[in-house]
């Protein structure tokens, strides 16, 4: 008889042995960085590198930090590497650089360049890095064991500025993730001071902007940073930054933005030459060398390099945005943060790391000032001491010998007994002795600044000066304010004249032209196919496809070529990329998105929206939830605000004025309802009241909504009606 190796487990309880310590574990020791700035890796990677005095020696091979750095990260050298490319100055993904690089590290801007393995690159710790390890040998954080308990880790290290901030810091982890922007080094350190100075410091008058390494031009918009800095979460954008050489008709492109890379801005570029969007590019090269970026687009002649740029910012990753997200573990909880709420966490934990830096240092100088002061004890009888010394016959009686003849403590007396013999001279002794006074002096000016939460702050903010004055920087990203950029219209050099545009119920689309439909304006369908829509309109027109599956499609009429009435014409839910199963069912033309778009539903309800609900700033193609799915769609209407409507069941009319319906902002709301229906009833079709050719039209009117129509009479029959149209 087999044995069964397998246990039934309830889900629920899988999720919470198994699955929830995972997802904490990437939270909490992977992903997301602490308020030192660090996220495990990185703080594992330099404090083995601190051990191995890279901070003042010479530079080592990479490799051999790697395998020092298992000691205390142990997922492996390629992860380890990976961490030190990124870290390093020769990368480029940091403002501020804690690896003091040697070799091939790389570059951020690029995909494809890789770096060199690690026994080729030689490291050594960045002379900033100073200000990191400068409180980690006087107890300012606390040591936890390793993963094999062999050795110690700080839980943190005591960076003395907001590291945070300074340098830009991404992760993704189990449900979550963080994604913060990187901030000049001075500005960051300023704003800090300011913040504790007054804590309603207005943060944009000394914190700028964002600033990345690959520098570029961020696109400026105060309320936008207002809200990243209040809420910690926002997007801005950033475009690269070029040059037009008039002499050699090219542009060179010097400054990416810091999401995107060389070679995802040329592939995309060369897609829109292969599509023929543009055609004003002879060449388009990569030049990068040891002196940076450089992209390189050669110009045809009489091409308006402005004009160009502006439609590449638009098209390809030139100009990109990057979305912030300050997720970040404070006590162990992840919390998204503010910038002054992440300068005030910043500014209690440094302050703590410094109080604790004061009392090291209080207790170092007691327990010298303890062993002076027994010192002090013998110098009125250094014959005695050296008497006491001399007459005892066991080593082990020394110590207690002495502090019975001084009457000093163990501590004291073992202190004593250790001077060497050439020291024993008044005049050592004593210059030593001097030092009482001045120790005195320290400890209670110690005591005082550990008394005082003021004064703890007074030297923070002296330490983030000196920094300030240490490590001069200048801004990479410059700013170009939102009113000075020009966006690209993509509409500006399409020719426009006045076409016509054809929807068939089966999904077939055509434009045709004036021209075209003079010569021959019977319309080809599929058998079984038929008219569902016919407008007039133009060729730079925007047209939308509200589908069956509650969604729209936003499209450029421009986009579809001008054909003829003989030919099917596209079919949309292929040229517009819809679901399985998906069809258009209504068409409008939104132009400049005023008025209505209503909605007529098989429940008798109606609802009327705002056609400024489908405006969108970004060329979105796509917008999901266009109407309410919680009942079939019968009609759709994009017209005048008092537009009359004839609706349809199986034995009654019901003539609606759409003046009397409340206009809702939500495109998906369920409307109201205006026709009572009977049991077993639906609306079945409605149609505009001028269409309807309705004879007895106060019949079927009301004044009240909701209501239950009128039965139909013979003349107005919708079967009449539908061998009509």
């Amino acid at each position: 008889m087999e044995k069964n190796y397998y246990t039934e487990q309830q889900i629920p309880e899988t999720l919470e042995t198994n699955y929830m310590p995972y997802a904490m574990s990437v939270i909490v020791s992977r992903a997301l960085p602490e308020i030192d700035g660090f996220k495990p890796s990185h703080r594992k990677l330099l404090y083995t590198m601190y051990k191995m005095g890279l901070l003042t020696g010479n530079r080592t091979k990479s490799a051999n930090v790697v395998g020092q750095t298992m000691k205390l990260n142990p997922h492996g050298d390629a992860a380890i590497y990976d961490t030190m490319v990124r870290l390093s100055r020769g990368n480029g993904a940091l403002l501020m650089p804690f690896v003091d690089s040697k070799g091939n590290f790389g570059k951020v801007y690029s995909r494809d360049m890789a770096y060199a393995a690690p026994r080729y690159t030689e490291v050594k710790l960045d002379k900033f890095c100073g200000e990191i390890f400068s409180d980690i040998d006087n107890d300012a954080v606390d040591f936890v064991d390793n993963y094999d308990n062999t050795m110690k880790e700080p839980t943190l290290l005591p960076t003395a500025f907001p590291n945070i901030l300074v340098n830009p810091n991404l992760g993704i982890a189990v449900g979550m993730a963080c994604s913060i922007c990187g901030f000049d080094l001075n500005e960051v350190c300023r704003t800090a001071i300011e913040r504790i100075k007054n804590p309603q410091h207005d943060l944009l008058s000394t914190l700028i902007a964002p600033d990345f390494p690959t520098g570029g031009e961020l696109i400026y918009d105060r309320g936008v940073l207002e809200e990243i800095y209040r809420t910690g979460r926002g997007s801005f954008r950033v475009r690269a930054k070029w040059t037009y050489l008039k002499k050699e008709n090219m542009i060179e492109i010097t400054e990416i933005p810091y999401t995107t890379t060389a070679e995802a801005i040329i592939d995309k570029t060369a897609e829109l030459i292969k599509s023929g969007k543009i055609r004003e590019i002879s060449d388009l090269r990569d030049e990068t060398d040891k002196t940076g970026l450089k992209l390189t687009i050669d110009l045809k002649r009489g091409a308006d390099p402005v004009k160009l740029m502006s439609k590449l910012l638009r098209l390809t990753p030139l100009c990109d945005s990057f979305s912030c997200n300050f997720n970040i573990l404070i006590g162990g909880m992840p919390r998204v943060l503010g910038i002054g709420e992440i300068l005030d966490e910043w500014t209690a934990w440094r302050t703590d790391c410094i109080r604790r830096r004061v009392y090291f240092d209080l207790q170092k100088k007691k327990a010298k000032l303890h062993l002076l002061r027994g010192l002090k004890k013998i110098l009125l009888d250094i014959d005695k001491a050296i008497a006491i010394i001399r007459d005892t016959e066991e080593d082990a009686e020394v110590i207690p010998n002495l502090m019975i003849g001084f009457g000093i403590d163990e501590e004291q007396a073992d202190f004593i007994a250790e001077i060497k013999l050439r020291n024993i001279n008044k005049e050592h002794i004593l210059k030593r002795l001097q030092e009482v006074d001045e120790l005195e002096k320290e400890i209670e000016r110690l005591e005082d600044l550990l008394s005082s939460k003021k004064k703890l702050e007074k030297v923070l903010i002296q330490e983030l000066e000196t920094i300030i004055k240490k490590y001069p920087t200048a801004r990479h990203t410059s700013i170009v304010y939102e009113d000075e950029v020009e966006e690209f219209d993509e509409t500006q050099n399409i020719e426009d004249y006045p076409v016509t545009v054809f929807l068939s119920k089966e999904g077939y689309f055509k434009k045709i032209t004036p021209q075209s439909l003079r010569m021959s304006s019977e319309q080809k369908f599929k058998e079984g196919d038929a008219l569902r829509t016919a407008l007039e309109t133009t060729n730079k027109a925007e047209a939308i496809f509200l589908t069956n599956r509650a969604q729209a499609y936003k499209v450029r009429l421009h986009e579809f070529d001008d054909t003829k009435a003989s030919v099917l014409g596209d079919y949309l839910p292929q040229k517009l990329g819809m679901d399985e199963g998906e069809q258009p069912v209504f068409l409008m033309l939104p132009g400049d998105y005023k008025g209505n778009l209503i909605c007529v539903f098989e429940n008798g309800k109606i609802a009327k929206v705002e056609l400024s609900s489908f405006e969108t700033k970004s060329n979105r193609k796509k917008l999901t939830a266009a109407y309410s799915d919680k009942s079939p769609l019968v009609a759709a209407f994009h017209g005048r605000p008092d537009l009359e409507i004839a609706l349809y069941t199986q034995s009654r009319i019901l003539i609606v004025n759409t003046a009397q319906l409340q206009v809702k902002t939500t495109r998906n709301t369920q409307g109201v309802a205006v026709f009572s229906l009977k049991k077993n009833q639906q609306v079945l079709r409605a149609l505009p009241l001028e269409e309807a050719g309705i004879e007895n039209l106060s019949r079927y009117r009301t004044r009240t909504l909701p209501a239950a129509g009128a039965l139909i009479k013979d003349e107005d029959a919708l079967d009449k009606q539908l061998s009509m149209l």
